[in-house]
Parts: C-alpha cells; structure tokens; sequence
C-alpha cells in the first residue's frame, strides 16, 4: 500500500486535499498545482468556494489571476462538500489553532476538521496536519479521532506533522522556497509525506518524529516572541530614560557577530506569534513545569497596547486635550506592513482601548478597506481617506502599522500631533516637536 502511494505521488497522479484555504492553504494550493499536482480545496466557508470558483482571490498577495490559471489548468477546484476526501490520496488540514479566552489552546477547528475527516477515510490515504500547535497533537488528538472510522494508523493509513511557515509579505522567501520540515508517525508516514511536498517545495526538512516537528515551530515563534518582548521592555525602560530604542537597536547592529536586531511595535499580531509559545506554556503545565520565558514575554507583549494608549493619553495632555473626545487617526489595520492581514492585530486592540475611554477613532488601510466580524471583534468601521483637511480634523494620528505607501512627511506635515510606535517618521523633516514615539 506504501508503495501505490509512493508512486501515485511521485508520478504525480496523486489527488492532494487541502483543507482550509485561507493564508496558509490557498498559497499550498498554488505551488501544488505549479508542481503539477491535482488539487481539491476545502473550506467551510461558502463565500470563499464561491470567489475561488469565480476566479477571484481574497488574499492580496495571490492575485486573481493566479487563482484563473489554477482553475483553467482543471488542476484545481474548491469545494465545501467534505465527503470528497474520499476521492483524495493526500490530504494536508491547514485550519486556525486560535487561543481561548484564558489563553489556552483552542483545538476546536482540528478536532472538528479531523471528525470530518475520519468520516470519509479510506484505507490507504495520507494525512498531514499543518496547523501550529504543541508537540504532542498530532499523536494524541488527530490519530485517535481518526481511528475512529476503524482504520489503524500507520497500517491503514499514514500520518504526518508539517509546520506552515508563511510569511505575508515577503519577497526574498515564498511558499516553495521556505524549508518544509516533516515528521512522521512512522517510517513509511515520513516518507510518504516527504515525498509529497517534494512536488511543492523545493526543499524537505525530515525530522524524526511528529513530536519533533510540531516542536520546531513552536521554537521558532517562541524565539521570536522572547526576543520582541525584550525589546518591548527595553523601550518602555529606555523611554523613561530619554533613549530612543530604536537609536540602539540600530547602533547594538553594527556589531558583526552575536547580536541579532529585533523590533518593538504596539503589540504582536499574526496567528504565530501572538498565540504558539502560550500552546507551549500550557502544554509543560503537564508535565508540572512553568516555562517562565515564554509566560513573561507574553505578558509584557500583551501590555504594548496599554502602553501605547498611555502614550497617547500623556502626549494628548500635554497639548491640553482629553482622550474623552479626542478624534484619533488609527493609520493601519493590518498586523505588519505591506500586507492585508489582519489576524491578531494590535490594531484592533487599540481601537477598543480608545474607545473605552471615549475617544471617536476612525482608521486608515490602503489594504483593508473595511472590517470585518472575526472571532473577537466586530468594529464595522471603513478606511476613511487620507487628505489634508481629514488629517488637520484629528487631534491625533496613531501609526500602528508602517506600510511603504504611506507619505509620513505629508502626514506629520498635516497633523497636530503623530504618535508613531514603529519609527516610520525617523527621516521626516521639520517634525517641529510633533512627533511622540511610544
């Protein structure tokens, strides 16, 4: 049975599924099919299976073109009719793993994606699971739900872990050229899905176990949150002190070797960094350990928005204005520049935190136009345009996000006062005492 799939695979007659086609998925769908793989795409979400039909993109970085080829290659279709599965060899879930309100790993959408799954298994199919989560999930929560359709892992059908690793945004890495690290239940699991991300990837990065994989990238953002808090912390500290952080983050990274620059912001945002390390921290509470790194970086990264509604509030002050009614310019939606994604932004945060305290905030995204009901928020606000008389109306503009299109001269030029907690304004002229960093 191995070995029918294995051929399937590297003959590039096997059927891949993959399942949730949103900034993860739907770029997998893309270089499956480069590779000349057929692909299925399911979601639970109607008006994604009727845009991909039409042609049509909702991510920003996957044009609409993109999405026209794979539909007219007959190489791609999307579907939300999940009992198609059965007609898939290879079937990849690449579902959200959002964070509960006690910020305990809320494995709702696996579990739910796996019961769909196992409903519709057939003896000889591969799965991979692809959504960040702690070590451990893939064996303990994934396998037993599946071998409730009465076939046995690992002798009826295989199992794998492989991290996502996108990165919005990015030019110099895409979805085929970041490194894929795979972990198998077994032997013949590893092999199996090696192979079959052979055909999207460019690379495969084979680790001994599903443990070892779901770990990785549990590591990675884990490193990343660490060292962000750091630097947040440091800001808070240097700011008290009269240092501008980002002056010696910039300095510290002219040393060649053994330093590497990370930066603060208003808060973490994305669906790794914000969320991974804590499915990390619960996971040792198992194991009677705290993992007191992790804890206290989330903590201080949890604190940036409060800290940057301070900031205001001080620089508000000392222009002898009230946050109760101030209008605040929001500049940016999206969770870093450049890019439409809004999942876990701080934004969203700081809109409320405003709110709270009675302030009439509006927003401005060259790339979200308009928001939309997620899992925590439901703002229903518009981009409002960026024009000279909009801006001199705001008693303050809030740059959260740094995106490349902004003309931050313009808008410093314009405004009465720019809270700025990315450094975006560091080359604009004639600033004029406008400017507060936070």
């Amino acid at each position: 049975m191995v070995e029918t799939l294995l051929k399937k695979i590297r003959n590039k007659k096997a059927v891949v599924g993959v399942i949730g086609l949103g900034y993860v998925g739907l770029p997998l769908v893309r270089e499956f099919t480069r590779g000349g793989a057929t692909v299925i795409g399911f979601d639970i979400d109607a008006a994604k299976i009727k845009a991909l039909a039409a042609g049509k993109s909702y991510i920003g970085h996957i044009s609409d073109k993109v999405v026209k080829d794979m539909i007219a290659s007959k190489r791609f279709r999307a579907t939300s009719d999940y009992r198609e599965l059965r007609h898939v060899d290879c079937i990849l879930i690449c579902v959200p793993t959002p964070l509960s309100k006690m910020r305990e790993p809320d494995l709702g959408p696996v579990v739910a994606t796996a019961e769909s799954i196992s409903a519709n298994l057939r003896k000889g199919q591969l799965v991979v699971l692809e959504s960040t989560t702690y070590p451990g999930t893939t064996r303990e929560v994934v396998m037993p739900i599946l071998e409730k359709s009465g076939l046995k892992a690992g002798q009826d059908f295989y199992l794998a872990f492989s991290p996502e690793r996108e990165d919005p945004g990015r030019k110099d890495y895409s979805t085929r050229t970041i490194p894929k690290v795979v972990g198998g239940l077994d032997a013949a699991s590893l092999e199996l899905a090696t192979a079959c991300y052979e055909l999207a990837v460019e690379t495969v990065v084979p680790v001994s176990t599903c443990e070892a994989a779901e770990a990785a990238k549990i590591l990675e953002n884990t490193y990343r949150c660490v060292n962000i808090a750091l630097v947040n912390e440091l800001k808070v500290l240097f700011d008290k002190m009269g240092i501008d952080v980002w002056e010696v983050i910039r300095a510290a990274s002219t040393k060649p070797f053994g330093f590497s620059p990370f930066y603060p912001g208003p808060g973490l945002g994305g669906h790794c960094i914000p969320i991974d390390p804590f499915y990390l921290s619960w996971k040792a509470r198992q194991y009677g350990l705290t993992t007191r790194f992790i804890e206290l970086a989330g903590e201080v990264n949890v604190g940036m928005p409060e800290w940057v509604v301070h900031k205001v509030t001080l620089a508000l002050n000392d222009r002898g204005k009230a946050v109760k009614d101030a209008r605040i310019l929001v500049l940016g939606l999206a969770y870093k520049k450049d890019i439409d994604d809004i999942r876990e932004s701080p934004s969203f945060e700081l809109i409320e935190l405003l709110h709270a305290r009675g302030a009439r905030v509006e927003y401005n995204d060259p790339f979200v136009p308009k928001t939309h009901k997620m899992r925590k928020y439901d703002l229903g606000m518009k981009s409002v345009p960026l024009t000279k008389a909009r801006l001199k109306a705001f008693d303050a503009v809030l740059i959260s996000t740094d995106h490349s299109s902004y003309d931050y001269q313009f808008i410093v030029d314009n405004s009465a006062l720019v809270v700025d907690t990315r450094n975006a304004t560091k080359n604009v002229k004639r600033a004029r005492g406008k400017v507060v960093k936070a």
